[in-house]
């Protein structure tokens, strides 16, 4: 494992960015874990540093702090954003906007949580921004960019989403590729990778995620 001294993570009030924030200050790889968030997260420990700013402002409310790896983990829904075009501001700009202060901040490795089925030119808007991200986060020119792409998440959620609750139960009948997995495994998986040497651009389907993340 490779030892560096700090590591951002943006989203981590959200299920999986919570849980990676967790599992990074478990683990030893870094002597700071630097959080972006828009509210308190309720979290305290030696090695965190939260920052509560408001995300339109995000390149300049980062200037001057140093970056070894950045986590994105930044995640809506159009329900929640309100419209196509809020969520695409969150997920699309508030990412990239990120991942581009974290590049100027010295940052080597990228990690960015997207989904399965994230494709620039899909028919699906939500599939269609993740991929449009992934697309634009490799032409940044960052040293490593990985691409995390679960299925879906299961986790304690603030609101209700009817579908998920429905589904959740068949997928433990579908293969690891697509089946739904644990929040946990995924942050564990984050905070894994992060910590490990990286270069260039690697992709991590959901089924990977179910083993790394143990």
């Amino acid at each position: 494992m490779t030892i560096a001294r700090d590591v951002w993570v943006v989203g981590a009030t959200g299920l999986v960015g919570r849980e990676a924030v967790l599992a990074l200050l478990e683990g030893g790889a870094f002597a700071r874990v630097l959080t972006v968030v828009r509210r308190p997260s309720g979290l305290t420990h030696p090695r965190l540093d939260e920052r509560v700013i408001d995300f339109e402002t995000l390149s300049s409310a980062l200037g001057g702090e140093h970056a070894d790896v950045a986590i994105c983990c930044l995640g809506s829904t159009i329900k929640q954003a309100g419209s196509q075009e809020q969520f695409r501001h969150i997920d699309y700009d508030y990412a990239l906007n990120f991942a581009r202060a974290a590049q100027a901040a010295g940052a080597r490795h990228f990690l960015v949580v997207t989904a399965l089925g994230a494709k620039a030119d899909s028919r699906v808007f939500y599939n269609r921004v993740k991929g449009e991200l992934e697309r634009d986060l490799a032409g940044l020119g960052l040293p490593a960019l990985t691409i995390v792409r679960p299925s879906l998440l299961i986790g304690e959620r603030s609101e209700s989403r009817l579908g998920e609750k429905l589904a959740a139960p068949l997928m433990s009948f579908l293969p690891k590729s697509v089946r739904g997995i644990e929040v946990k495994k995924v942050g564990r998986a984050l905070a894994k990778l992060a910590g490990e040497p990286a270069q260039g651009r690697r992709v991590v389907p959901s089924g990977e995620l179910h083993s790394l993340g143990v």
